[in-house]
């Protein structure tokens, strides 16, 4: 735990992968062949006060998914790349526009295709069921599943080890 604090308290922008991490990694399909995906409202609420404490939020996911706009839309989140091979490619990209080092930044994913921009940041993790080589090389493993508060619990954790999560509580508590 102690070393994934002190990785987190450099992050300035935390990317998130979406099925397996927002989401429980169910792909549901109607007979029409649109998609459907249910996101937990705690990781949603998780994620803007991590926003409103200063952090940037980028969504990187291989898939394709009007929801997945819309979701970041109600989020406020800006940095949206979807159907993404290179992941690690988009995120030095991102990084070079917002003037910020692979130090600075976290990512949050669930397989295999997320292992080269997780090892490239300075700060990974991960959800309990992801890919084993996932979860051994992450920094930090969190204890709620995917789609059900486990990027709630990222993003406070990154509250926490920068000295911000009272503050960022404080206007709930007035």
């Amino acid at each position: 735990m102690t070393i994934a604090l002190e990785k987190a308290r450099n992050v300035r922008l935390m990317g998130f992968d979406v099925d397996g991490v927002l989401t429980d990694g169910r792909l549901y399909f109607s007979a029409e062949g649109d998609s459907i995906k249910a996101f937990h409202s705690r990781d949603g609420l998780g994620m803007a006060i991590l926003g409103k404490a200063g952090i940037r939020l980028a969504i990187i996911t291989g898939r394709k998914s009007a929801l997945v706009e819309r979701r970041a839309e109600n989020l406020g989140i800006d940095l949206v790349f979807q159907g993404v091979e290179d992941k690690r490619a988009v995120m030095a990209e991102l990084l070079a526009r917002e003037g910020l080092s692979f130090a600075e930044a976290g990512y949050m994913g669930d397989d295999v295709v997320d292992l080269s921009v997780m090892r490239a940041c300075g700060f990974a993790a991960t959800v309990p069921d992801a890919h084993p080589l996932v979860t051994r090389l992450a920094h930090y493993v969190t204890r709620q599943p995917a789609g059900m508060g486990a990027a709630r619990e990222i993003c406070e954790l990154i509250l926490s080890a920068q000295g911000k999560l009272d503050q960022a509580f404080s206007r709930y508590l007035a």
